[in-house]
């Protein structure tokens, strides 16, 4: 790697063809996840080595619902089982976890397991992670707008102090500067109803590589794609 690269301070991932990659290993779709989290958890530590401060994770949207339901309740088994490994690679690591989402719809046990992950990390100085769960866009600045709405309602907020700062800080990233730079795996180009109002000026970084074959040189490749473009014009770099 360079020693002349900028580093992306935030970088946002959408972990893409787990299931794909286990079919095409004759393996259940299930298989898939559970090396993709694995997969999340090198990642991080790359991440945090190579320089990125910030690290969040698309790993369950509202839309995954839709799916099958023994694969969802196979993905809230792997997710139950993911907080716990978390909070001790969090705790070797100094890894800050934030979770993203509409928590009210997980099972209880699942809202507690977050909500000790959150406490037990909140002041550590490593790497700032954040996981997606149960989250969409349009779902999170539905829910922004009722809390100021609220706020308005009550009187707390004047109409006039509703701008890009105050609906930002209503979000479920409110304190996290905006992503640098979005990786999508597998060949597929979209954002897949992903932090629609943080992505607003994010780089884009598309591999046919599928999210559990995603090591930290494919990383360093992301980084290096970041580095030619031009942060100003959001245009490729004249060499």
């Amino acid at each position: 790697m360079s020693e002349e690269w900028k580093m992306p301070r935030h970088v946002a991932i959408i972990l893409d063809g787990n299931g794909r990659w286990a079919k095409a290993k004759g393996m259940p779709r299930n298989y898939g996840h559970t090396q993709g989290a694995k997969t999340v958890e090198t990642i991080c530590e790359e991440a945090y080595k190579m320089g990125i401060q910030y690290l969040t994770v698309y790993a369950f949207s509202t839309e995954n619902w839709n799916r099958p339901q023994d694969e969802v309740d196979a993905l809230m088994r792997l997710l139950r089982n993911y907080m716990k490994t978390c909070l001790k690679t969090a705790e070797k690591n100094r890894m800050c976890v934030r979770v993203l989402g509409e928590k009210s719809r997980l099972d209880e046990d699942i809202r507690a397991r977050i909500a000790q992950l959150e406490e037990a990390t909140k002041d550590n100085d490593g790497l700032h992670f954040q996981i997606a769960i149960n989250y969409g866009g349009r779902d999170e600045l539905t829910r922004a707008m009722r809390k100021v709405a609220g706020e308005v309602e009550s009187g707390k907020l004047d109409l006039e102090d509703i701008d890009e700062d105050c609906i930002a800080a209503h979000l479920d990233t409110a304190g996290i500067p905006e992503p640098d730079l979005l990786i999508r795996t597998c060949n597929e180009q979209r954002i897949s109803n992903f932090l629609l109002w943080q992505l607003a000026y994010t780089e884009f970084y598309f591999t046919p590589v599928p999210w559990p074959d995603f090591t930290k040189e494919e990383l360093a490749k992301a980084v290096e794609a970041y580095n030619h473009r031009d942060r100003r014009y959001g245009a490729l770099k004249e060499e």
